[in-house]
């Protein structure tokens, strides 16, 4: 079994530690040149069934720091609340860790994501390396959000991929080879960053927060979509 990483470790080791719409245009009749028809990170995949369990801090009812409504899944935690175990040394959360793991082919995880103001130093998604050889990374990526710039989403604690990101839906797409070695994230359809995974590994996509900063952090999610290829 893998250890969990201590508190705080996270984000200064670099990582230590599903309902999507098919559309399509139609050039008028009229027109001697059809408009090019934009390609969906998702053509070819196939919408996938999943399941998940939700983690939250030990000591307090699930209803205390999480709740869905209208489809809208809220999950918020607070950097003084405990751990997800009794002793554990881990940073407090309210996530929703899928079920389904994987160690080969493509998998995407697709969901319109929301930061309110405020939310500063928590991963609000990421692709967690459950089980990994000794010496190698928990996970494979993650995106953090912090206070800046009125919301800023980078690639764990390094690359700015979004500013201005507070208080806004907008759609997040990870999409990971686990064949190749890869992942790619996509805002609203367009690719933003491609990197290297961490190597073989069992892995799972978690969502919602995993703080490792200061005060309050949410994060709500809509039209959560797995997709396999």
């Amino acid at each position: 079994m893998p250890m969990t990483p201590s508190r705080r470790t996270v984000l200064t080791a670099g990582g230590l530690l599903a309902s999507g719409a098919f559309w399509s245009t139609t050039g008028s009749t009229a027109s001697a040149t059809p408009a090019a028809v934009t390609a969906s990170p998702t053509d070819g995949w196939t919408k996938t069934a999943f399941t998940y369990a939700m983690q939250k801090p030990w000591n307090l009812d699930l209803s205390d720091r999480y709740s869905n409504s209208g489809g809208v899944h809220r999950m918020w935690v607070y950097d003084t609340d405990e751990p997800l175990s009794q002793g554990s040394s881990t940073d407090p959360r309210t996530e929703m860790r899928w079920q389904q793991q994987y160690t080969s082919g493509r998998h995407m995880w697709d969901a319109d994501v929301y930061l309110p103001a405020g939310t500063n130093g928590a991963t609000f998604v990421q692709i967690l390396r459950v089980i990994h050889p000794d010496g190698t990374p928990a996970t494979d990526f993650m995106l953090n959000a912090y206070s800046a710039n009125g919301g800023t989403v980078r690639a764990y604690d390094s690359t700015v991929l979004r500013t201005g990101a507070y208080d806004t839906w907008f759609n997040v797409k990870l999409a990971h080879d686990a064949s190749a070695g890869s992942v790619k994230v996509y805002f609203d359809d367009a690719l933003v960053l491609t990197r290297d995974d961490r190597g073989p590994a069992t892995r799972h996509f978690k969502n919602g927060v995993y703080h490792h900063g200061s005060g309050r952090a949410e994060a709500r999610f809509r039209n959560i979509t797995y997709w396999t290829r």
